[in-house]
Order: structure tokens, then sequence, then C-alpha cells
């Protein structure tokens, strides 16, 4: 049985590196490209890794462009959007997992229902809207949406509330403390779990968010990472060697992001379970 079992082992790991390695190659791919020479980026066939390493192809595609002026703006929409979220999702779930009032329900059903309709429906209504407040080409437009929460972080939010014991809310107003009070100093600090998981989600669809930035933003100064990464692409010819070097430096994040924050994701995707 043992034998067995680390055969069964054996073969599964060996699958799984095979698997992982499928999905780096393109990532792989995009840094030796990154680091080729104009002539062996045209060489045919491809050579996969370069003679000459030309490390010097980052710093000259990053300044190429005013990339530091993208990637405040950038960490901006990303820091407010998360923290929009973050604040406006723990109030709703908080109100629908813990208050009693009439339609509370169906109200949650139609929140719920939200999450069917695609982006691209409330498109046009956004921007006409945006564009009445005179939002269009300011970083408001991807801002603000981001504090009246989301349908899919409320929904984590509030299984994750109604699994905790109501004990909890009764011990607290016996202690004389009030309804906002036992959400942050109670409640945050218990579903900080899904917090972390809802921060991470948050943050890597707003860093690599292209078409809100394309539809709202049209002054450069105001583009995003995404913005500029596009700029490489021109209409006769693109710049590879800048695209895929800026490409890698932009993922960066993400990638560092999530591998420490891996385990507060699995944690908080175990913790929502339905109820």
């Amino acid at each position: 049985m043992k034998g067995k079992m680390r055969i069964q082992k054996i073969i599964v790991y060996g699958l799984l590196i095979v698997l992982s390695l499928l999905f780096l190659l393109p990532f792989f791919w995009m840094v030796m490209t990154a680091l080729k020479g104009p002539v062996e980026l045209s060489q045919y066939p491809p050579k996969f890794i370069p003679s000459v390493w030309h490390f010097e192809n980052f710093a000259k595609a990053w300044n190429s462009q005013p990339f530091n002026t993208f990637l405040m703006n950038s960490l901006t929409v990303t820091v407010m959007t998360t923290l929009g979220q973050i604040i406006s999702s723990t109030l709703v779930a908080y109100g629908f997992a813990r208050f009693r009032f009439k339609g509370r329900d169906t109200l949650f059903i139609i929140l719920l229902a939200t999450m069917m309709i695609p982006w691209e429906v409330t498109m046009i209504p956004q921007y006409m809207e945006f564009n009445m407040f005179g939002w269009i080409n300011t970083l408001k437009a991807l801002i603000v949406p981001s504090w009246f929460g989301s349908a899919f972080y409320i929904f984590l939010l509030r299984q994750f509330i109604m699994s905790i014991p109501k004990e909890l809310d009764e011990a607290a107003k016996m202690d004389g403390a009030n309804v906002f009070q036992i959400y942050y100093k109670i409640y945050l600090p218990l579903v900080w779990p899904v917090i972390v998981l809802i921060a991470v989600f948050n943050i890597i669809g707003s860093w690599n968010d292209y078409l809100g930035p394309l539809i709202f933003l049209n002054d450069q100064s105001k583009y995003t990472l995404t913005l500029g990464l596009a700029q490489f692409k021109g209409v006769y010819d693109v710049d590879t060697n800048g695209l895929m070097a800026v490409t890698f430096l932009i993922s960066l994040f993400p990638l560092i992001l999530f591998f420490f924050a891996q385990k507060k994701i699995v944690e908080g995707v175990q913790t929502t379970g339905l109820k």
C-alpha cells in the first residue's frame, strides 16, 4: 500500500510540475524577448534564449514614455478603489447579515442579480453620467464607483459574518457598545481573512484594468500603466522589446502581492462557505 501511494504521489506531483511549467513558459518567453537585441527579435526560426542579454532594454523602455506618471496614477486608482471597496462592502455586508428590516432578503437578491449584468451593458450609461458630473478625463471616474461596494465582495463578507455567533453582539451591547463600535471593534478584526481576499482581488483587477481607463481618460498625464503599455503598439509596427520589458515590470507587483498573500487568500475562500 505504501508503494502504491508513493507511485500515486509521484504521478500527481509530476503532472503538477508539468502544468506549472506550461503556465510559466509564456512568462519566461516574455522575459527572454525583453532581453533580446533588435536582430534576434526578427530572427527566424526564433531563438529562445538571447546570445547577448540586453538588460538596458528595461530602463530604455521605461524612460521612453512618462511611466513614472502612469505608475503614480495606477497606484492612486488601486489604493483608493481598494479602500473604497473594503469600507463600503464591509458596511453593507454587516447590515445584510445582522439587521432585520422589511425587504432585506429581496434587496439582497436584487444585489446578487446585478452580478449577471456585464460591465459592457452599463458602460455607455456610466460614461453619460460621468460626463454630466464632469468626471471624464479624471481619475474620479475610476475611483468613485468602488465606494458603492461590489455585489460579489458583499456576498463573501455577508456569508462570513453570518457564521459568527450573534452572542458577540449581545455581549458587546451589554458592555455599552453601539452598533458602529460592534462593527469596527468586533467584526472588522474577525473578517480580516476575507478583507485580505477582497483587497488582493481588487488590487489585481484595478492594476490590470485597461477598458475603464481607455474609455474615461483622454489626457496622457492621466493614463494608467495599462494605457501606457498600449502606446508601444503603433500604426505600422510594434515595439516588441519595450512592450515585453514594461509588461514584465508591471506584472511584478501583482505576482509579489499574490505570493505573500496566497495563504490569506486560501483562508478567505475556505471561510466564506454558503450558509
